[in-house]
């Protein structure tokens, strides 16, 4: 789960570099930097949710061993 979860981390952190590559500054939200913001923002999420997931999983390690 820990390989699962470094994975799915890279791939999001890959997915938010990439976007910001493709952002206009000067029309952030008009077509293209439109839709690299909503990717950037759901990449975020992704990242997030791994977090929690990541941590959940340690308590529930931590409890277990108790």
């Amino acid at each position: 789960m820990k390989v699962f979860t470094l994975i799915l981390s890279v791939i999001a952190l890959a997915l938010i570099i990439f976007n910001i590559t493709k952002l206009n500054f000067d029309a952030l939200l008009d077509g293209e930097s439109q839709t690299a913001l909503i990717t950037i923002a759901a990449a975020l999420c992704a990242l997030i949710l791994l977090q929690i997931l990541r941590i959940s999983k340690k308590i529930e390690k931590l409890s277990k061993g108790r």
